[in-house]
């Protein structure tokens, strides 16, 4: 089965196919200079890819080829005349009949029609504790998207505030950060304040759940009630991607010295992976470069399901691996700073 892989770069987009995982044929750029920032893909079929630009702010476009596109003029806006900006799509999730964009300035939109029209989640964008929200590093922003339409819930993570969760399809949001350390305190809001980086999920167990925070990485077996913090063999609690492998159950991290370094550790370019549900974590880079001190964001690390990882880094290197992280590959391109790594299977 082919793999496409779609790299998301601060000046456009990337196509990697191949048919073993080994040999690439890159294609693009897609929006050249442009801001690549999401993507995702339908039921249907249908590509969306969320962009932004200093001239024409953020949107959405989509393809049924992941080559000619269209942007969606009904997207994600704040209303006229508000003191809130659409800077940036963060993620885009179109899993189910209803898809959902995370937006910086943080907000969550949803569309029922395919993807036509965009329509704002009142009930997280207008928070109660919305007033006290607070900018990460990279601003403040939605990033992170769980979807269960089966029992109507939703987690969605911003930075620097937390994790928040909806049991209504959208209607009423609680926080859920209990357990978690927390970076920026806040007398009025307690329950926020924590700079979540990226969220995973198991399925097949949906109330299993995983969290890269600012300040270590967690798990929850409760739907997010509670986090525990399960860093037994990572070098650093730091760190912006967690993904899961959904066939082997293997989770994958990038570990980055904290606050101001966010670099590997002594250049170790090293991804992590836990075979234990994050009780233990253990790095595999046999093939990575080393003495190599770009990092990995958070929407840059990806799974096929069928052994195959994807990482792209900072410096614009994409690293492939055929065989759960065991050994890698780099891909003979150096593309711009890299945003998101996402891989579709044909």
């Amino acid at each position: 089965m082919g793999v496409v892989v779609f790299v998301g770069t601060a000046k456009g987009a990337f196509t990697l196919r191949s048919e073993d995982r080994r040999s690439w044929d890159i294609s693009g750029p897609l929006f050249p200079g442009w801001k690549i920032t999401t993507s995702d893909r339908s039921a249907d079929g249908t590509f969306f890819v969320g962009t932004s630009s200093y001239v024409y702010g953020a949107a959405i476009h989509r393809s049924d080829n992941m080559v000619d596109f269209q942007q969606i003029e009904a997207g994600p806006k704040y209303s006229d005349g508000g003191d809130r900006t659409l800077n940036q799509i963060w993620k885009l999730d179109c899993s189910s009949s209803t898809f959902y964009a995370g937006v910086d300035e943080a907000g969550l939109f949803r569309s029922t029609d395919g993807g036509s029209q965009w329509k704002p989640v009142d009930g997280l964008n207008d928070h109660p504790t919305r007033a006290k929200w607070f900018p990460g590093n990279g601003g403040l922003c939605a990033h992170s998207l769980l979807v269960e339409p089966a029992r109507e819930r939703l987690h969605c993570g911003i930075s620097a505030v937390g994790v928040f969760r909806s049991d209504d399809a959208g209607e009423t949001w609680q926080t859920r950060n209990d357990g978690v350390r927390v970076i920026i305190e806040d007398q009025d809001h307690k329950d926020i304040g924590f700079c979540v980086h990226a969220l995973a999920q198991d399925p097949d167990a949906p109330d299993h759940i995983w969290r890269q925070e600012h300040t270590g990485m967690f798990r929850s077996r409760d739907g997010g009630d509670t986090w525990q913090a399960i860093e037994d063999g990572l070098p650093s609690t730091f760190g912006f991607p967690i993904v899961r492998d959904h066939s082997s159950r293997n989770l994958y991290s990038f570990p980055l010295d904290k606050d101001e370094y966010r670099m590997p550790a002594d250049g170790h370019f090293a991804v992590y992976r836990s075979t234990d549900d994050g009780d233990s974590w253990e790095p595999r880079g046999s093939g990575l470069p080393q003495r190599f001190y770009a990092g990995v964001l958070r929407g840059a690390m990806d799974t096929d399901h069928d052994g195959g990882v994807y990482v792209g880094s900072t410096a614009g290197t994409v690293h492939t691996s055929h065989d759960h992280g065991e050994s890698w590959q780099t891909v003979e391109a150096i593309l711009p700073r890299i945003l998101t790594v996402d891989v579709y299977q044909d």
